[in-house]
């Protein structure tokens, strides 16, 4: 016995395989598979009827004949003249009529007009276990084949049989089967060519649909001015077709209008950072100016005030860098584009290590280098800020002692080459590795102790990596974090 469990499987995998087929498949599949039962119900029921009518006319001849057949072998011709014999009595019967006479179970006399001699023993048999019957009924007699008899009782108290054949019925049955087979066969076939082309110029518009639907999913709908595609053509739009084409239309004009209010924002965000940033250059350098000239200048100030002036130097110092990074975010917005010249990737990684094995001795810091040069096309300085920072972010988010390499190295990749800054300290939680290069997004204090990050460096990193047409990735699990990155070659 089957369990529920297994139907479910078998009901499941029949529902995913049908599934896969193609809606014009499905379609043209129902328009057959109906036809076919249409074809099977008419051809049945035509052959059923058909069938029924031949036999009542059968059955109607077999009465109208009689018994005549079968009475002029109840008596012999002794009784009367030779010339009115058995045989002249059968004058008028079709040939192939059975005629018998039966009595205690015995067949007494029997004959089939134009087949002398024709009836077995078999057959004999058969007749004899007759009994009399209202109705005719259908017999399969030995050689003979298939025969309609009527058993009436006889005057002397024995059984008269009279039979006609059924294969004239089965001929005219058999030629009617084979001449539907063949005009349904060919009427599916027709039909299911028909209505596959006629299913496909139905489909056509969703073909459309289909192909400007992929053309959005190519466009870079995540950053700047989009222009969608041309609008699906809607020929029809009383159909269901047509419905799916305007309901289309529809999404790609909201999407449209939702994405240009969004760049309208954002270009409307850039250039209030833009602007506030260099507003705020000047305010800050004076602080941080002042500050500077306090310190220098009056060295007798209580040691409180000395306190509160270095952080008003080192706040300013801090808010001077972020406001720097901002206008380089804003610039590599606004002008994605860069200046481009031959840069020797590994002079920039030996000159960030280098930087930071004097100021950040805490750490190890190694490289990993090929024996010859590896250049890029770039720009010098945002490659350098870019692999500071993804340095920096190394030495802030992670415990002194800990390992960091360096590595530049041409993969296998045609055009292509690779920067990769690998440490070892504890990893980015998962909670917020996906959304590390967000800006203003700060790690969590398991990575270090500390806070000073504004959230800026990955973004910046993220962006000049863009701007250079590349790209780059992180992974990160407690013992192992790595940012990637792949350049085009020079």
């Amino acid at each position: 016995m089957t369990s529920p469990s297994r139907l479910r499987d078998a009901r499941s995998a029949i529902a995913a395989r049908t599934a896969r087929i193609s809606l014009r498949a499905r379609l043209v599949a129902v328009l057959v598979a109906l036809l076919l039962v249409t074809s099977a119900v008419v051809a049945i029921v035509s052959l059923l009827l058909l069938h029924n009518f031949l036999q009542d006319r059968l059955d109607q001849q077999l009465v109208q004949a009689g018994q005549r057949y079968a009475i002029s072998l109840e008596h012999p011709s002794s009784d009367r003249d030779p010339d009115d014999a058995a045989f002249s009595s059968v004058v008028g019967q079709p040939e192939g009529t059975l005629g018998a006479r039966a009595a205690d179970g015995v067949v007494t006399a029997a004959g089939v007009v134009g087949r002398p001699g024709s009836l077995s023993d078999g057959a004999r048999s058969v007749i004899a276990s007759f009994r009399v019957s209202t109705k005719p009924r259908s017999v399969d007699l030995p050689v003979l084949g298939e025969y309609r008899v009527l058993v009436t009782a006889g005057r002397d108290g024995d059984l008269l049989v009279t039979g006609l054949p059924e294969h004239a019925v089965d001929e005219t049955i058999t030629q009617l089967a084979t001449i539907e087979t063949t005009v349904f066969g060919i009427a599916v076939v027709v039909a299911a060519i028909t209505g596959a082309v006629s299913v496909r110029l139905s489909l056509r518009p969703l073909h459309r649909v289909t192909g400007t639907a992929l053309r959005v999913s190519a466009l870079p709908l995540g950053t700047g001015e989009v222009s969608m595609p041309e609008r699906v053509p809607t020929s029809a739009p009383g159909t269901e077709v047509g419905q799916v084409a305007e309901a289309f239309n529809s999404m790609l004009e909201h999407v449209e209008k939702s994405l240009s209010q969004r760049h309208t924002s954002e270009d409307r965000l850039r250039h209030f950072a833009a602007d506030a940033s260099h507003e705020l250059r000047t305010p800050v350098a004076v602080i941080r100016s002042h500050a500077e000239f306090v310190l220098r200048t009056a060295p007798d100030l209580p040691d409180d005030v000395r306190q509160a002036v270095e952080r008003i130097h080192a706040e300013s110092d801090r808010m001077g860098r972020l406001v720097d990074d901002l206008l380089l975010l804003a610039r590599l917005d606004a002008q994605p584009g860069i200046e481009r010249s031959d840069v020797d990737l590994t002079r920039l990684a030996l000159d960030a290590v280098g930087d930071l094995r004097r100021t950040a001795a805490e750490h190890r810091w190694q490289l990993d280098l090929p024996p010859e040069p590896v250049q890029v096309r770039g720009d010098a300085h945002a490659l350098h800020q870019a692999v500071a920072n993804l340095l920096g972010n190394a030495r802030t988010h992670t415990p002194p002692g800990t390992i960091v390499t360096v590595t530049v190295r041409i993969p296998d990749t045609a055009g292509i080459v690779e920067l990769s800054v690998r440490d070892d300290g504890p990893g980015i939680p998962g909670i917020v590795l996906p959304h590390v290069f967000e800006r203003f997004r700060r790690g969590d204090h398991s990575r270090g102790p500390d806070t000073s990050n504004a959230g800026l460096g990955l973004s910046i990193v993220e962006a000049i990596v863009r701007a250079h047409d590349g790209t780059i990735t992180v992974q990160s699990e407690p013992g192992r974090t790595e940012f990637t990155v792949h350049l085009p070659a020079a």
